[in-house]
C-alpha cells in the first residue's frame, strides 16, 4: 500500500504531476468536508471545475497516474462524484479538519 500519511510538499520537478497531485488531495479533502463532516467551503461549481481539470489531467498525463498519492482511488476518475473516495483515511480527514477550523477562525 502506498503511504498517504504524510503530504510531501511539490519540489519543483514536475508542475503536471503536482497539479494532478494537488487537484486530488482537494478532491479528496472537500468530499471527506461535505460527505463526513456535513460542511462546504467551496461551491459546488467550484469543486465540479477542480473535478473536470482532474479528469483531463489524468487522461492527457496518464504516466502520472502512479504517484503513490491515492492512485488506486482516482484510477478509474471520471468527476462525477467524490462519494466513493476514502473521506475516513487518517490523512484526509486530519486534513479536512484542520481546513475547517482555520475556516471557522476566519469567520
Amino acid at each position: 500500500m502506498a503511504k498517504k500519511d504524510k503530504f510531501v510538499a511539490f519540489d519543483g520537478s514536475n508542475p503536471i504531476k503536482a497539479k494532478i497531485r494537488q487537484r486530488r488531495s482537494q478532491m479528496l479533502i472537500h468530499s471527506c468536508l461535505y460527505y463526513e463532516l456535513d460542511s462546504s467551503i467551496v461551491s459546488d461549481d467550484q469543486w465540479q471545475q477542480w473535478a473536470e481539470e482532474l479528469e483531463v489531467l489524468q487522461k492527457e498525463n496518464s504516466k502520472f497516474m502512479k504517484m503513490d498519492f491515492f492512485d488506486r482511488e482516482f484510477s478509474d476518475w471520471d468527476g462525477t462524484t467524490g462519494s466513493h473516495l476514502p473521506h475516513r483515511h487518517p490523512w484526509v480527514y486530519a486534513k479536512a479538519k484542520y481546513i475547517i477550523d482555520i475556516h471557522e477562525k476566519m469567520k
